[in-house]
């Protein structure tokens, strides 16, 4: 059964992208390789992703995880324009059945801080991989966003680094 992880890098100040959307931020970062990416990578079955995420300009001409990565992209939308390669869904439920029937035993990667946090109120949400890099935007889309708040306790699966990128993994307790 395929298990839903939100799986984002983050700024160090809490943000996954900066004013406007913009990720050009994330084309500065450390090179070398990530254990933990490189192992996660492999374990996708399907992406779901959110209308914002699924811009031609994030998607880096239709490819997700820079091209490293091949597979469904299911995108969570009701007024994109269709490209091949995507399937577009409009219901959050429908588009989680038939990621999830895509990727099998395999990850569904969910993508953007909206979708994953739409997943997470709907108790849709398996687990958490946030990589954290080292620089700080100081405004942006934050990683979760909750307007008046709420408290969701995470449990520790793997808390490591790779180089200056903290890599932490969290179950949805």
């Amino acid at each position: 059964m395929a298990k839903l992880l939100y799986h984002i890098t983050m700024s160090l100040d809490g943000f996954v992208a900066g004013p406007a959307d913009d990720m050009s931020w994330l084309g500065s970062l450390p090179a070398g390789p990530n254990p933990v990416v490189e192992r996660v990578v492999g374990g996708i079955g399907a992406v779901l992703m959110g209308h914002r995420t699924y811009a031609p300009t994030t998607t880096a001409e239709g490819r997700v995880y820079g091209g490293n990565w091949t597979g469904p992209v299911f995108v969570l939308t009701r007024d994109a324009a269709p490209t091949a390669g995507f399937t577009l869904v409009e219901d959050l439920g429908e588009a989680v059945a038939a990621a999830s029937a895509a990727a099998g035993d395999g990850y569904v990667a969910v993508l953007g801080a909206t979708t994953a946090r739409r997943c997470l109120e709907a108790g849709l949400l398996d687990e958490v991989l946030v990589h954290v890099a080292p620089v700080l935007l100081g405004d942006g889309v934050r990683l979760f966003e909750h307007p008046g708040g709420t408290q969701v306790r995470l449990e520790a699966v793997e808390l490591s680094h790779a180089g200056a990128i903290g890599n932490l993994w969290y179950r949805v307790a």
